[in-house]
């Protein structure tokens, strides 16, 4: 990114899973090292600029995969557990809810990472003072600093189940609940200002941002006042808005987090809703059903259709997420007749988005005007005006889709002083389209009232 945050180059790596059980999933610590190299390298020959060129480095990262390593010879003890993993589901359903909502802000989930380390503590056979936890931003920020600096910024720690989402530090109740000595953890540290100098490609750059994904995708849509909201659309979909900053609580079905905190100020939360399956449902309409060809087809084939046509598709293909929270919930396809077809199909696929976004947006109880979406369904015209429709607000689709990685070089630019504040950065901010309400009320209602009569029948 450059000064105008505007993309100057890219650069991708493939990253191997590995599932060495059903519901496991790992990664290998040193192989994400090694492809945050090999993307490194690509994106800065792809904008023609070597490494001492750069001004601050910035890192994002898929937040609660858990990794531990040895100090002492910085190798990984086992490979690193995703977010998705499944493993710890058992322990979970076992700890005090209402003492982790309260303290943290989140729920008891194998999501979260205090039950991964708790799990990996136990699998090395080791608490010593040697042993290193992190999430993936303090793992890479061990490697680039030549393991000077063993630090996690504050939005990653806020999803481990083991920070004072009000206080900002670690808890020693939920320390002591989950195993976890102190000396295992990395000092939390504000998610823009300088953490070290970061060893890249043989040059020394200063490290100045991290955030994960989710809290810097809102930052790099510039949500910086109370009620600005975004929503990611991916695999499936995460919908943030700024809470300010003041820990309110959240409303049942949705976490708190932290959104940031920049140096030397207090933090801002965020109210997040995390919906499973948005892209995968057409991903199963694809590689399962064989309905399209490309999940790009989508909105061509939803707009050969008058109207769904009675077709609700309620895709709980890994159960239901926020506001809901029902592991247990199946997918569901209601009113089918001897007229629905593939059209029908893919609309209700794509109108599910639509719907489960507005469930989620209920349950913040925020006064939100718009909202700015992104990810790689932001693209899809018929998805983005069906939102506006049903959700009653204006959709806004960045110019710049990669906001994620704006977020971080945003928050480094400002941990080095490049912009002087949030203002400036908000009016870098870049509008391709905006998406405006356009149904009439009472089409949207009877819409929202088959949505909800499949949701109904779904979680029953």
């Amino acid at each position: 990114m450059d000064a105008l945050l505007r993309s100057r180059g890219r650069g991708y790596a493939e990253l191997p899973q590995h599932f060495p059980r059903p519901g496991w999933v790992e990664h290998d610590a040193d192989e994400i090292w090694q492809s945050v190299l090999v993307a490194a390298e690509a994106a800065l020959d792809s904008a023609g600029i070597a490494a001492r060129d750069l001004t601050a480095v910035g890192l994002t990262n898929q937040r609660e995969t858990t990794v531990v390593w040895d100090r002492e010879s910085g190798r990984p003890l086992h490979r690193a557990i995703v977010w998705q993993d499944r493993r710890t589901a058992e322990r979970c359903a076992g700890l005090p809810r209402e003492l982790i909502r309260r303290r943290t802000g989140l729920v008891p989930d194998p999501y979260f990472s205090a039950t991964k380390l708790e799990w990996l503590l136990d699998a090395v056979g080791r608490r010593d003072e040697d042993v290193a936890f992190g999430t993936v931003d303090s793992w890479l920020a061990w490697k680039l600093t030549d393991g000077a600096r063993h630090v996690v910024d504050v939005t990653n720690a806020s999803r481990t189940l083991l920070l004072d989402v009000r206080r900002a530090v670690w808890d020693d109740e939920l320390l002591a609940l989950f195993g976890v000595p102190r000396h295992v953890l990395p000092e939390v540290v504000d998610s823009s200002g300088i953490v070290g100098e970061a060893g890249l490609l043989g040059s020394r750059v200063p490290l100045a941002g991290m955030a994960g994904d989710q809290q810097a995708a809102l930052f790099g849509q510039a949500c910086f006042a109370p009620g600005e909201a975004k929503a990611t659309f991916g695999t499936g979909a995460f919908v943030l808005a700024n809470g300010g900053d003041v820990p309110r609580g959240a409303p049942d079905g949705l976490v708190e987090t932290i959104a940031w905190r920049l140096a030397g100020g207090s933090a801002t939360y965020a109210l997040e809703g995390s919906i499973f399956a948005t892209g995968a449902a057409l991903q199963w309409l694809r590689d399962e059903l064989h309905l399209l060809d490309d999940a790009a087809e989508s909105a061509g084939l939803a707009a050969g259709v008058e109207s769904n046509g009675g077709v609700y598709f309620v895709p709980a293909l890994t159960g239901l997420g926020s506001p809901h929270w029902a592991p247990e919930a199946r997918g569901l396809v209601t009113g089918l007749t001897g007229g629905v077809s593939r059209e029908h199909l893919v609309r209700a696929a794509l109108e599910a988005v639509a719907f489960q976004t507005r469930d989620v947006l209920e349950a913040m109880c925020l006064e939100v005007d718009v909202l700015r979406a992104d990810g790689g369904q932001s693209a899809n015209a018929f998805l983005m005006q069906f939102l506006a429709d049903v959700t009653g607000l204006a959709v806004e689709v960045p110019t710049e889709r990669e906001t994620t990685a704006i977020g971080a070089a945003a928050l480094a630019g400002l941990g080095v002083g490049l912009w002087s504040g949030v203002d400036e950065l908000a009016a870098l901010r870049r509008i391709e389209h905006r998406f405006e309400p356009g149904r009439p009320a009472d089409e949207v209602d009877g819409l929202v009232a088959g949505w909800r009569d499949a949701l109904r029948r779904t979680l029953a």
